[in-house]
């Protein structure tokens, strides 16, 4: 028996079971490729003397290699050494599981001489995006 068309919906609050449903798939999918691959997002956060956020990276070790999703420090502790130092976190983390190197993408108006700086180098760009600026993925092999 061969499968219907699917009824499509947009969802933009998609119910938990929803999201489980779908990532579960895509992981179930990749297993056959990558086994023992763990595409579970985690966080090194830090926090000022009370307590408060005031930077956050979020990352994936999979596949032998650290996706960093994204890293944010707040105006009043930048240029101060907060994000090399969460950069060091998650590469330290990824070397002590033989992750191979690190990879992740940001925009021209971001930070992608701040990663330059860290010994990534720029694997790919897409122009205009948004409009006036690029979207860059930078790479960096563990030796």
């Amino acid at each position: 028996m061969t499968a219907g068309l699917l009824s499509l919906s947009q969802e933009a609050e998609p119910a938990p079971e929803t999201v489980a449903a779908i990532v579960d798939g895509m992981n179930d999918y990749n297993a056959a490729f990558w086994p023992g691959a763990n595409w579970a997002a985690r966080y090194i956060v830090g926090r000022d003397a009370a307590g408060a956020v005031q930077s956050g990276l979020k990352f994936i070790t999979a596949c032998e290699w650290l996706f960093v999703n994204w890293l944010w420090v707040a105006t009043p502790y930048r240029k101060r050494g907060e994000g090399s130092r969460l950069m060091k976190a998650a590469e330290d983390d990824a070397r002590a599981a033989g992750r191979h190197g690190a990879y992740l993408d940001t925009f021209s108006f971001q930070a992608p001489e701040f990663y330059r700086r860290l010994g990534y180098s720029e694997f790919g760009r897409i122009a205009d995006f948004p409009p006036g600026f690029a979207r860059i993925w930078l790479m960096k092999r563990f030796s």
